[in-house]
């Protein structure tokens, strides 16, 4: 249930969205009785918010006509990012509903200067992305917010957890970092019950419970994302890679993500380590890097390279 506080915002909300607003539509939207109703109007009044009220068919509450909440106080620059942080996290997949996105922006043109909301609505509709929307688990509101609160006090976590297998378990854990990766939430964590750092994808936690109990300390010079990354890489696929490319290490890690791939400086240039699904994708994606490489492992990745080389010569 929301806090007073968060309620009365919400009643707030509503009543600036419409002309008039009945109490039986204030008590259906936040779910609350009429005395509450009444309760939190004369709040608002005692706050400097001019809620008034009128009786008989078609009446109900309204804020004073004219009265409007000053506004918000946003040079050009940081409407724009707080623009492109709401779009960005629809785009990113980083919210469950569109309404959220839609929601935010429409408070924030309601703040602004009339002369600056029109250039941030102006840019909205003109703005676009090379890519497109990401395939993404979206997590609640609240639950990010629980993580993020728990690991700037270092406190520990109780959880329902499942699997990729679908088994579910109870975990308990110390949250040291949360990182979002292609629309994907996920918390880096000491895990009590294995007593290992562990990663969890945000979407397959459930009952999510803040402890009192002091969370164990990060490793010295720990980074959650490079944990992530790392993870990520070593999921177990059904092929394992590794080919020497004679690349430095320095030209082959912009050219190759941390999620993908592993590599490591060796002497003639650089090894590639990874796992997947697909050892044609592989073959495609080794011809893109414009280096000589020697396959150490499979050797069934020699065939794939080899049907591409034809299709590829039968093209010219």
């Amino acid at each position: 249930m929301p806090s007073p506080t968060a309620r009365l915002l919400d009643l707030l909300e509503l009543l600036q969205t419409q002309p008039v607003t009945t109490g039986r539509e204030i008590s259906d939207r936040l779910e609350i009785d009429a005395r509450t109703v009444r309760r939190d109007v004369a709040r608002l009044q005692e706050l400097g918010i001019p809620v008034e009220g009128q009786r008989g068919v078609g009446g109900g509450y309204r804020i004073r006509p004219g009265y409007r909440i000053p506004p918000l106080m946003l040079t050009d620059e940081e409407a724009v990012v707080v623009t492109l942080g709401a779009i960005a996290a629809g785009r990113l997949g980083l919210t469950s509903s569109e309404d959220t996105v839609e929601g935010a922006l429409a408070k924030i043109h309601r703040v602004l200067p009339d002369a600056l909301r029109r250039q941030v609505e102006a840019l909205e509709t003109t703005l676009d992305f090379t890519s497109g929307a990401t395939s993404s688990a979206p997590v609640p509101g609240e639950l990010a917010l629980l993580l993020g609160d728990a690991i700037r006090r270092g406190r520990r976590l109780r959880s329902r957890y499942r699997a990729f297998s679908g088994e579910e378990s109870e975990r308990h854990l110390s949250p040291l970092g949360l990182v979002v990766h292609s629309g994907r939430w996920y918390l880096v964590a000491h895990d009590h019950d294995r007593d290992d750092l562990r990663t969890f994808r945000v979407d397959r936690m459930s009952r999510v419970v803040l402890t009192d109990e002091e969370a164990r300390s990060a490793p010295v010079d720990f980074d959650a994302a490079a944990h992530v990354s790392r993870s990520l890489a070593r999921v177990p696929w059904p092929w394992q890679v590794e080919v020497l490319l004679e690349l430095p290490l320095e030209d082959a890690a912009p050219r190759l993500s941390s999620t993908l791939a592993e590599l490591a400086e060796v002497d003639g240039g650089t090894l590639l380590r990874m796992r997947v699904s697909s050892l044609d994708w592989v073959a495609g994606l080794l011809a893109g890097l414009g280096c000589a490489f020697t396959i150490r492992e499979p050797d069934e990745l020699r065939a794939s390279v080899r049907s591409l080389a034809e299709r590829l010569a039968g093209y010219v």
